[in-house]
């Protein structure tokens, strides 16, 4: 081993070069990033997705509160006693009706059923299906089996994917238990 006088990175007397200041702040700076990433592996990131944090802790019905254009669905699946349900661990892939798909229904309907537990139980049931289907795995298939025990058929078509029938708006929305796709139709078994 050479003493600090010979070295390159030392001057005489022992004290450091530059070069010798920059590998050692190199040399630090490298220890400080690997203990870090030996860290809490569930420490959030500064770089974290805050949306993907909040679906770690937001359930199906957590999130579909939040967005504010499912709000008939939301007081039909309260109604239907499914609430409670749809925030179990799951997973479920949830194709969730907008507001806008409940004006569709004719006059009407939507009061009725909210009358009728059970029958807006299992429409509500067929609008879930077991288990997590991203949107590229859905249109590998040609139907889903739900909840209910119905079967929903898929195409898909230029303008996108149809799940019996209805388009899906958007998809991949993720829960701490589940995916949501939101659909333009109220779909019935």
């Amino acid at each position: 081993m050479s003493s600090p006088t010979k070295d390159p990175l030392f001057r005489s007397g022992g004290s450091l070069t530059c070069r010798g200041l920059a590998l050692a702040a190199a040399l630090i700076f490298g220890i400080v990033m690997l203990t870090s990433a030996c860290g809490d592996p569930e420490a959030p990131t500064p770089d974290a997705d805050p949306a993907a944090e909040d679906a770690q802790q937001n359930t199906i019905v957590d999130v579909a509160v939040a967005a504010g254009q499912f709000s008939d669905l939301v007081r039909a699946v309260q109604a239907a006693g499914l609430a409670q349900t749809l925030q179990e661990e799951g997973p479920f892939t949830v194709f969730a009706p907008t507001d806008g798909a409940f004006a569709g229904l004719p006059d009407g309907v939507l009061d009725e059923l909210m009358e009728d537990p059970d029958a807006l139980a299992e429409i509500l049931l067929h609008h879930v299906v077991p288990g997590i289907y991203t949107e590229a795995e859905i249109r590998e298939l040609t139907s889903l089996e739900t909840a209910q025990g119905t079967t929903l058929e898929i195409s898909d078509t230029r303008q996108g994917v149809l799940i019996d029938g209805a388009n899906i708006l958007t998809a991949n929305v993720r829960a701490s238990n589940g995916i949501i796709h939101v659909i333009t139709t109220v779909l019935t078994p």
